[in-house]
């Protein structure tokens, strides 16, 4: 199957926010148990490489995002990675796609390292990091609570090939 990638915008938001329910629902892809709106959701991600995945009927199949880590400067060239795909686009390439685009984008706009952290029972997106170069630096065991329940949480970065190599 054949996706287009381009960059988020608002137009996209209803189609991108009812994929993030649809992680949120999984119980698997974040300690969040509701998606914000529009204005709360742009407000805590970067204005840089915000992408959506576009089947060929024009919906939006997933989407990503970077997130800051700190507001120091120092951590400028630093930033979480977000990625969804909808469920009926899973396992098609649709986050390896984004996920190569995203990194692409980031080293772009001067990013050097992208972190990630993902509740270990997400086999599927730890492997899909693992793939696109990102390295197991450890694991926070018991680092929030959702619905009652600790979870742990892999921590995964990727160092910059490009970027940030003086």
């Amino acid at each position: 199957m054949t996706y287009v990638i381009e960059k988020m915008s608002r137009a996209h938001w209803e189609q991108v926010r009812s994929i993030y329910l649809e992680g949120i629902r999984t119980g698997h892809a974040t300690f969040e148990t509701e998606a914000p709106d529009w204005e709360r959701w742009d407000a805590s991600h970067l204005a840089l490489a915000r992408l959506v995945a576009l089947a060929c009927s024009g919906r939006v199949a997933g989407w990503a995002a970077l997130g800051p880590v700190s507001s120091r400067k120092v951590y400028e060239g630093v930033a979480e990675v977000s990625i969804y795909v909808g469920g009926e686009f899973r396992g098609k390439g649709v986050g390896r796609a984004l996920l190569e685009a995203l990194v692409r984008e980031s080293e772009a706009n001067g990013v050097w390292t992208l972190q990630a952290g993902i509740f270990p029972e997400n086999v599927a997106s730890v492997g899909l990091h693992l793939a696109c170069g990102f390295r197991e630096v450890g694991r926070r065991e018991r680092v929030g609570r959702l619905k009652g329940v600790w979870r742990d949480a892999v921590l995964l970065e990727r160092r910059s090939r490009v970027v940030g190599r003086d």
